[in-house]
């Protein structure tokens, strides 16, 4: 926007210029950030999911008033000198204001005295008298481009979060918590109402990082065990016996557990092919965006990624997303004879389109940025239902699936969960060194997976409407 000011002797006694804002949660949020103001009164999450709006900080008010004088009264190239402020009633997150500044006196050579106001609807909120020094220069500038922000917000993991609220808690075989991050995350999961956590490793071990971390074990079952493969076997031995409804992974490898949920006599095995899915819920993207396989199935053949395009299918589907778009991804998106990885693809697509995989759309072979990224679809031509809107990533292979989850995780602030599908019971399967939150994610997907499993439908509400939109 181009912008003008008024110079000193262009100023009218009586002139006003005002502004509106709405008072968003990211407001306030920034103002913490910015002044260090921590107050809880303040904060978006200090209604508890009351529904009520938390008040504005009142000084968050009065920083508005720079805006309206630098901007457009007297404009650019003005100077605050001095600002009363007194504070009638509170803003809340949700209102809109008006902000409004009035010329009431002027001294020579360049001072200009303003009443200031803040008003929501006919309420006064904030008053007050500005002091500046005026530009003695006529300019006509345009608006800085500014930076980019973005808060890293995980919207997502509190929307599943709080579709898991009213159901029962699952009975969780977690194996081998001999470390702060896997036994907080089991705990955290039983304080969030999610699991009731059935520890199984060497209890010395177990509860010797309880008290390190001063964590309280009463209540909690502990089944000690001489070694992480005897207590790989126990977990699934509990599934098997109804005992347990779904395993958590703790610190120990990940082929350690595997191995007895995927062997063929006393295992967990289905006629279904098991893989892996990680569930993102990265900052900078509108919707939950799943990856598949980063983790289990190496080099999957066109038959084995048949089945791990449907695993993902019927995961999202768990979390509300009704009819998952799902794009296999290569490094073009045109079938070349010489690239595997674009046969599979396009042998993918043809197989949903006759019902050989069900309840999604599937579309390939797509390259990363026209699978996410609608401008880049676009650009390329790509007329598709899928293209620049996809909710579920098939990875060619495990090792581009896992850079891919781990570049989201740590280069693009993601929020992580990681479930295995495909066998008799969902397997929380994190990395060793995910934290608390991620742990606490798996939880949350892993009860509303089980829950779709048992009754045919999601509990989730859907996170956008069902017309196309952009990611």
């Amino acid at each position: 926007m181009i912008r003008s000011n008024l110079t000193f002797d262009e100023i009218r006694l009586g002139a006003t210029a005002s502004v509106n804002r709405v008072v968003m949660p990211d407001d306030v949020t920034l103002f913490a950030h910015v002044s260090g103001n921590l107050n809880p009164v303040h904060l978006p999450s200090s209604t508890g999911g009351s529904g009520e709006a938390p008040p504005a900080p009142s000084m968050w008010l009065g920083s508005l008033f720079s805006a309206v004088l630098g901007n457009l009264l007297p404009g650019p190239g003005t100077l605050y000198e001095s600002q009363t402020l007194r504070f009638r009633a509170r803003a809340h997150v949700g209102d809109e204001l008006t902000i409004t500044v009035q010329v009431i006196e002027k001294h020579p050579p360049r001072t200009v005295v303003l009443a200031t106001r803040v008003t929501h609807g006919e309420a006064l909120l904030a008053e007050g008298v500005a002091e500046v020094l005026a530009p003695t220069e006529h300019r006509v500038v345009e608006d800085a481009t500014l930076p980019g922000l973005m808060l890293v917000r995980h919207r997502h993991f509190e929307r599943l979060m709080a579709a898991c609220r009213n159901l029962p808690p699952m009975r969780t075989a977690v194996v081998v918590p001999e470390e702060e991050n896997a036994l907080m995350g089991a705990l955290a999961g039983a304080r969030a109402g999610l699991i009731v956590p059935i520890l199984i490793g060497a209890e010395a071990a177990i509860r010797a990082t309880a008290e390190a971390c001063h964590a309280d074990l009463a209540g909690i079952e502990i089944i000690d065990v001489p070694s992480h493969d005897a207590g790989a076997a126990r977990a699934v031995e509990m599934v098997l016996q109804g005992t347990a409804m779904t395993l958590m992974k703790g610190h120990l490898h990940t082929d350690e557990l595997l191995r007895h949920v995927v062997k063929s006599q006393g295992g967990l095995r289905t006629t279904r092919r098991i893989s892996h899915v990680f569930v993102m819920d990265a900052p900078a993207l509108h919707d939950l965006l799943l990856v598949t396989d980063a983790a289990i199935n190496i080099a999957p053949t066109l038959e084995e990624k048949v089945d791990i395009v449907q695993n993902a299918i019927d995961l999202a589907q768990a979390l509300g997303i009704a009819q998952p778009r799902v794009g296999i991804l290569s490094a073009v998106e045109t079938v070349n004879p010489k690239m595997p990885s674009t046969i599979d693809a396009a042998a993918l697509s043809k197989m949903a389109d006759r019902g050989q995989i069900r309840g999604g759309l599937v579309d390939g072979p797509l390259a990363m940025d026209n699978a996410i990224s609608l401008t880049a679809a676009r650009t390329k031509g790509l007329k598709s239902l899928v293209a620049g809107r996809a909710d579920i990533l098939v990875a060619p292979n495990l090792e581009s699936g896992n850079i891919l989850a781990k570049e989201l995780t740590y280069a693009a602030q993601a929020e992580g969960a990681g479930l295995v599908l495909g066998a008799r019971a969902p397997v929380m399967l994190t990395s060793r060194a995910d934290d608390e939150q991620s742990r606490l994610f798996s939880c949350a997907v892993a009860v509303l997976y089980a829950t779709w499993q048992a009754t045919g439908r999601s509990v989730v509400p859907p996170a956008r409407p069902t017309t196309d939109v952009p990611r």
